[in-house]
């Protein structure tokens, strides 16, 4: 095991990108392997109003990679250092993201205060890295201000970046498919700020006003902003971080940004526990024997299912007595 106090000094005192993608390595590992062991800096770390965890998520091609690009440019034009977690899908024979870092924001890697670091979705429900969480507590710890995950596009937008961000960005573009995806995907209801990108392109206007009818209809009597952004040449950017700084600052002061990240901690103690009673259950003989007989249909899975969970607590009762 590598020395976890060592490598958080060398990422703490000297911004080592090494010693920090080597601690995010080690996350990833302690979840991939059979033992959900802590890697040595997961104690509780102060929260604080230091930091602001902003996802970006939306439909293929909305340029998503290329407006984060340009908010990195903009977190640094103001002295403060940021890190992006790229969220990419999984190869099929490594488990490894296949983009790797995004090659749109490599003029950046250079930068001292800026990381970059892929992780793989590994097949998790919703495309986002199990990981995710962890890694995130991480950078806060070792002083990260700006937190940025961009969630890949599947087809559809991705809803679960909600659940792992302070804010929600939604990414659109003029014309009204994406609009029509948020809706499907609710993110209607789930976004923080809703970004038109590529606003020099024709539709703005109308795509801006069904978005506005569709926030009407939902009756929220704080509705998200809408922010119009033209990525490849920044218009627009620096608006938006004002506005996530604005908001951010809001969620703190009301208990809001306290409340969000509350529930967040709690939804990944359940998914860590479902990922841990899987293993388990994988090696429990009843489960396999359950699992063979549902498989022949002379059990239904919700009957199995019963007997499963009977047999585990007789075994948890067991072993308490």
């Amino acid at each position: 095991m590598a020395d976890v106090g060592a490598l958080l000094e060398r990422v703490q005192v000297a911004r080592d990108k090494g010693a920090l993608a080597r601690l995010i390595s080690l996350v990833e590992r302690s979840l991939a392997d059979e033992s959900l062991g802590e890697v040595g800096f997961d104690g509780p770390a102060p929260e604080g109003d230091g930091y602001a965890v902003a996802g970006f998520t939306g439909a293929p091609g909305a340029g998503k990679s290329t407006l984060v690009d340009r908010m990195i440019g903009a977190i640094r034009a103001r002295e403060e250092e940021v890190a992006v977690l790229a969220v990419d899908p999984s190869s099929p024979f490594s488990g490894g993201a296949i983009l790797g870092d995004r090659i749109r924001m490599q003029s950046h890697t250079s930068d001292p205060g800026v990381y970059i670091r892929s992780l793989a979705t590994r097949g998790h429900l919703g495309g986002l890295s199990i990981a995710v969480p962890e890694v995130v507590r991480l950078l806060q710890r070792v002083g990260y201000p700006w937190i940025l995950v961009e969630t890949v596009g599947v087809g559809q937008v991705e809803v679960e970046v909600v659940g792992e961000a302070d804010i929600t960005v939604v990414v659109l573009n003029p014309g009204w498919g994406d609009s029509v995806q948020a809706s499907k995907a609710g993110l209607m209801e789930a976004a923080d700020v809703f970004v038109i990108n590529k606003a020099d392109r024709p539709g703005l206007r109308e795509t801006k006003r069904d978005l506005e009818t569709m926030l009407d209809l939902g009756g929220s009597p704080n509705p998200p902003p809408i922010i119009e952004t033209v990525a490849t040449s920044g218009d627009g950017v620096a608006r938006l971080l004002d506005t996530l700084v604005g908001m951010r600052s809001e969620m703190a002061a009301s208990g809001e940004l306290a409340r969000r990240r509350g529930e967040r901690r709690v939804r990944e103690l359940e998914r860590l526990v479902q990922l841990g009673w899987g293993r388990v259950l994988a090696r429990v003989p009843i489960a396999t024997s359950i699992r063979e007989r549902v498989g022949a249909g002379t059990v239904t899975p919700r009957a199995g299912a019963r007997e499963l969970l009977r047999e585990m607590l007789l075994v948890g009762a067991e072993s308490e007595g």
